[in-house]
This record gives C-alpha cells, sequence and structure tokens, in this order.
C-alpha cells in the first residue's frame, strides 16, 4: 500500500505517543494538515496564534511532562519565529520535535525569491537542535522521522527537527517495511574503577556538597539518600528546582551555595554544566569534583575535573548509593554550618527581599506543591530562583542559561494544556508578559486553565534599574505604557481580575484555581529592592 510522506509524518506522531500538535499551518504544510485532519482523533492541532506560541507551547508542555512533545510550522520567519523557543529548548534539555515546511526541494538554495524562502535554513535548525534533517526523498522518510524519535529520546535530551519541502508532502512510499518507533540509543556504561575511586573519594570527605542541574530532575529519590547518607547539602541550580524537597533540611539554593562551595572539600556535580559554580564562584587546588554527567562533552568544559564519569544518572547512581551506605562518616560539625548558613540567607532575603518575597510567599501559600509554577525575567522572577519553596520535580521552570525574556505567557500555557491535572502559574513583568499576550485567544480557543500574574511596573524594570545604578541615573528606551492588563484579558473572553497587595492577590489565586480556567491578575507595582547581590555573587575560590 502506498504512503504519502504526510501520512507517514502523521504515522511517525501516533506511533510515537505524540497525541497533539502545537502549530500554525500555512501554504507549505497544508497537505500536511489535510492528513492530520483525518487523524485528529489521534493527533489533536492546538493551533496557536503566532509561531513562538507554538513552540513555546511545546517546550512547557515538554518541561512539564518530561515527555516528547512536537510542533509545526511554515519555513522562513515562521520557523525563525520559533527559534527563540527552540534555543530555550537546547538550553534546559527539552524533549522538543520541530516539523519546518520548506520551499520546493528543487529551489532550495537558488535565491529564486520565494514566498518563506531564507538562506540554508536547515543550518539554523541543525544549530538550535542536536538532530535534524530534510526529507529530499519519501524514501527517506520512514528513517529520518524514526531517527528523530530515537534521537530526542537518546542521550542528554535535546530538541531536534525534520524538515519537509512542499512538494515532498504528497510524494509517496510503495509501502513501510519497519516499525515507527524511535528506539533509544545505548547509552554509556559507568566505568567501574572510577566509580570505585568516586566512592573512595566521597567517603574520605569531610565537608562533600552535592550540586544538581535540569538533568537531575527524574533522579530525586536516589539523590536525597546519596545526600542523606554522605550529610552533604544539595546545591540547586534554579532548573533542578524541587529535585529533592526544598523544605529538607540539606536542600540549599544558591546564595548559601556558595558559601558552602568556599568551604567544602568534595563536590558531586550531578547532571549540570556547574558553570555558575566554577566561572563565577572559583575553584581551587583545596576542592575535588567529581562530575558525572550523560553528556561527555560537558565533563571539562570548564575546569578539569578530579574525576569525571559519561554514564546515566538512572545507572551509576544506585552503585553510588549502595557504596556509601553504612561508610558514613561523623560530618555533625558540617551539618551545624549547613544549617547556620541557611538560616542566615534565609534572614537575610527576609531584611533585603522582603517586598518580592511578600507576593512569591502568597502565590506559595495557595499553589499546590504539586501546582507548576513558571519563572519569567522579572524583578519577582529573579528572587523566584532562590527563596522560592519547590517540593517536586518539574514544578519549577526556568529559562537556564538562555534567559528568555518573553518565555513565560506562552510555555506556561503549553504546561497547563498537557498538566490539566494541577494548576499552573506563570509571572510575568509587563514587558515580557507582552511578548506572547496574543495567545490569550489561545487559551480562550482551547480552554487552558493557566493563570498568569503580571506584575506591572510601566517598566523594563530590571535594564531601568542598571540604567540608573550603573549609568549614573540615565534611563534609557526602558520605560514602558502598559495596558489594563485585566480589561485586555476580559477583551479575549478571558477573566481578568486585579490584585494590590499579597492577600488580595491570595483570594484571586484561589478564585482562579477554583474556576479552572484561564485568568489574568494583574498586579501593580513600584519599584523593588534589587536581588543581584544575591546572584551575581563575588569568587569566594581560586
Amino acid at each position: 500500500m502506498p504512503y504519502t510522506v504526510g501520512e507517514i509524518a502523521v504515522k511517525s506522531l501516533i506511533a510515537n505517543k505524540i497525541d497533539q500538535l502545537y502549530c500554525l499551518p500555512g501554504v507549505q504544510n497544508d497537505d500536511f494538515f489535510d492528513v492530520l485532519y483525518d487523524n485528529s482523533h489521534s493527533v489533536t492541532p492546538i493551533h496557536t496564534r503566532h509561531e513562538q506560541g507554538a513552540a513555546y507551547m511545546a517546550l512547557g508542555a515538554a518541561m512539564a511532562t518530561g515527555k516528547t512533545q512536537a510542533f509545526s510550522v511554515v519555513p522562513g520567519p515562521g520557523f525563525l519565529n520559533s527559534t527563540a523557543a527552540l534555543s530555550t529548548a537546547y538550553a534546559v534539555n527539552a524533549p522538543v520535535v520541530a516539523l519546518i515546511g520548506q520551499i520546493p526541494l528543487g529551489a532550495i538554495g537558488k535565491g529564486f525569491g520565494l514566498l518563506h524562502e531564507i538562506p540554508d535554513q536547515l543550518s539554523v535548525l541543525r544549530s538550535l537542535t542536536k538532530y535534524a534533517d530534510r526529507i529530499d526523498d519519501a524514501n527517506n522518510a520512514v528513517s529520518i522521522f524514526k531517527n528523530a524519535f530515537s534521537k530526542v529520546r537518546s542521550g542528554r535530551p535535546r530538541p531536534v527537527g525534520v524538515e519537509v519541502p512542499v512538494n515532498m508532502w504528497n510524494s509517496k512510499v510503495d509501502n513501510i517495511n519497519v516499525d515507527l518507533i524511535g528506539h533509544p540509543e545505548d547509552q554509556p556504561c559507568v566505568d567501574t574503577d572510577k566509580l570505585e575511586r568516586a566512592l573512595s573519594i566521597l567517603n574520605q570527605s569531610s565537608n562533600p556538597i552535592i550540586i544538581i542541574g535540569g538533568g537531575a530532575q527524574d533522579h530525586g529519590n536516589e539523590i536525597k539518600q546519596i545526600s542523606e547518607g554522605l550529610s552533604a547539602p544539595v546545591v540547586i541550580f534554579r532548573n533542578g528546582q524541587g529535585v529533592i524537597d526544598g523544605s529538607n533540611d540539606l536542600s540549599v539554593t544558591l546564595p548559601a551555595g556558595r558559601e558552602l562551595w568556599g568551604k567544602c572539600d568534595v563536590v558531586l556535580a550531578l547532571g549540570t554544566r556547574c558553570q555558575t559554580a566554577q566561572m563565577q564562584w572559583g575553584v581551587d587546588d583545596k576542592m575535588q569534583i567529581i562530575h558525572i554527567d550523560i553528556d561527555e562533552e560537558e565533563i571539562g568544559r570548564i575546569t578539569e575535573p578530579a574525576l569525571g564519569i559519561n554514564a546515566d544518572l538512572k545507572d551509576v547512581l544506585p552503585l553510588l548509593w549502595k557504596g556509601i551506605e553504612g561508610k558514613e562518616k561523623n560530618r555533625n560539625d558540617w551539618l551545624k554550618v549547613v544549617k547556620n548558613t541557611k538560616d542566615k540567607y534565609s534572614k537575610l532575603f527576609e531584611e533585603k527581599l522582603s517586598p518580592q518575597l511578600a507576593w512569591l510567599n502568597a502565590i506559595r501559600a495557595e499553589l499546590p506543591k504539586d501546582g507548576i509554577f513558571v519563572d519569567e525575567l522579572t524583578q519577582v522572577g529573579y528572587v523566584s530562583r532562590f527563596a522560592f519553596q519547590s517540593y517536586l520535580p518539574r514544578t519549577f521552570l526556568s529559562t537556564g542559561y538562555q534567559g528568555t525574556l518573553g518565555w513565560g505567557f506562552a510555555t506556561a500555557l503549553g504546561a497547563a494544556h498537557a498538566r490539566r491535572d494541577v494548576p499552573v502559574v506563570s509571572i510575568s513583568g509587563d514587558g515580557g508578559a507582552l511578548y506572547t499576550i496574543s495567545e490569550l485567544a489561545t487559551a480562550a480557543r482551547h480552554n487552558i486553565p493557566i493563570t498568569a500574574v503580571i506584575f506591572n511596573d510601566n517598566a523594563f524594570g530590571n535594564v531601568r534599574r542598571f540604567q540608573i545604578e550603573k549609568y549614573n541615573n540615565r534611563p534609557i528606551a526602558s520605560d514602558l505604557k502598559s495596558p489594563d492588563f485585566a480589561s485586555l484579558a476580559e477583551s479575549f473572553g478571558v477573566k481578568g481580575m486585579r490584585a494590590k497587595t499579597p492577600d488580595e492577590l491570595r483570594v484571586c489565586l484561589r478564585n482562579s484555581f477554583k474556576a479552572c480556567e484561564p485568568t489574568v491578575i494583574e498586579v501593580p507595582v513600584g519599584d523593588f529592592p534589587s536581588p543581584w547581590d544575591f546572584i551575581l555573587m563575588p569568587k569566594i575560590r581560586g
């Protein structure tokens, strides 16, 4: 039986358990969407108002679930509109499949000036993904889709891309002789000699710490056991928030983590590039770093560790735990240092950042433990990265090193669509909110129960702060004229509210969660105290 490339594409989505496609259709992909029409009972199209909205929604759904998600857009400007989200997916290790249209195969690279033509689109796609390919022959379609789904599920989870020229969608193959499921590739084996050396270093340590990042998302129980066995605090970078319960005595956020970094003798780095610690806090020959990561390229990228182990954490962590069980040293003095350091910074946060904490505490009080909080590049967001307590994995979503202003609302929309079983709160400033505010129409169209909190100071507040503090009070191009967000929400058919105090915000949140419908809560604010003394902290070693 003959199959078109469009049919192979849809069958590949179904075979790989993609049951929704975040998308914005257009002429180069019309033949694909015609096939999707007959299969929309298996793959539901969630159409957005802008290509960045489709890609951000796929990103948010992938981050909130840990499962592969997909988006589809037209080539050229459509694809370029999605690349901020794609680069963020690359930064935060999100398993996203990008299905990108293209001009006719024979015209690629000719510069004819066809609709949506850009030079060397595939190279751009490849630079933002771990794997990307173009279907230039129908006979290769099955292998390319299968490779894409295999790669997205193998090793370090990062996005992949498939580019399909417009005249390939209806190109046919005689039959499909293989299954369409992309099976994960073999992972690196644990080097047992290195493991024994790591255990020797850890068991002899006096002041060990563990540092985790986004690569540790699925390994909280094992990390907690190792932490307790070693009496080692777990320093959590923002993409590792919630991997272990934030209320745990050994859970430590960055400001206190930096001070402990300065006093430790051994570091166990798990699923993190450890960039901030090594480059900002410094290293010296009095500390030993054991770096374990599934991505071999990350080991030694910044500084050469005492020991590097290229392995999947699911394979190596049980072996580590088995090796330290019953061999703990008496580290009571170190535990006292950890407690005193945590207490010190908790007091400092209250003293210096109480306005931001008041809003964050209001959200934390109403958001269930399994509710999802989506960070943004806003004054409350910066503080949330070290002062918002998260209890479960995949409940604190942040941009990682990409720092993508404006990602928050649309990404949270994807999380809320994929996790309708829990409340999802997005926070934004008025500057970032307007990047994707048009997706309120998508929230209304698909009845996605997102709660968007917008802190409105009529400015790019962080930019303005730096202009005032670093450039002799010379603010420029950072003042904004923002809309009435509550009224704007109502115009989309979405519930709009306003909260002027943290207590009022709690009431609004409670009502939004109960209604389980898209809601915008505008919070008028003024200037906040600077959080940067707790983020850009100076070198403490080396």
